[in-house]
């Protein structure tokens, strides 16, 4: 059984910081690329960032010289610090990972998604 978990979100105050986490757990040979997206109230699901497993890292430009992503290969773990939070970030953020169970094909996961609450 594989499984995202995230853990991380909460409540901050305008400029403030946060870090988020998420391990892949299960039978895995190898992730893949590897992100966070978001989604706010009656809004759709946006990419937050992704990083490859090489490290090449997207960001989405509302999060540009704010969020940071990368990744430990070895633990299958991806993380997001956060800092500079405004207002507008406020969304339930999800992880996301392409797997591999058997070193050749790969499947699309989705975490649970975490909280994550910016006011003052």
């Amino acid at each position: 059984q594989v499984q995202l978990v995230e853990s991380g979100g909460g409540l901050v105050q305008p400029g403030g910081s946060l870090r988020l986490s998420c391990v892949a757990s299960g039978s895995i040979v190898r992730a893949n690329g590897m992100g966070w997206y978001r989604q706010a109230p009656g809004k759709q699901r946006e990419l937050v960032a992704t990083i490859s497993r090489l490290g090449r890292t997207n960001y989405a430009d509302s999060v540009k010289g704010r969020f940071t992503i990368s990744r430990d290969n070895a633990k299958n773990t991806v993380t997001l610090q956060m800092n500079s939070l405004k207002p507008e970030d406020t969304a339930v953020y999800y992880c996301n990972a392409d797997l591999s169970h058997d070193g050749f094909d790969l499947l699309n996961y989705w975490g649970q998604g975490t909280q994550v609450t910016v006011s003052s």
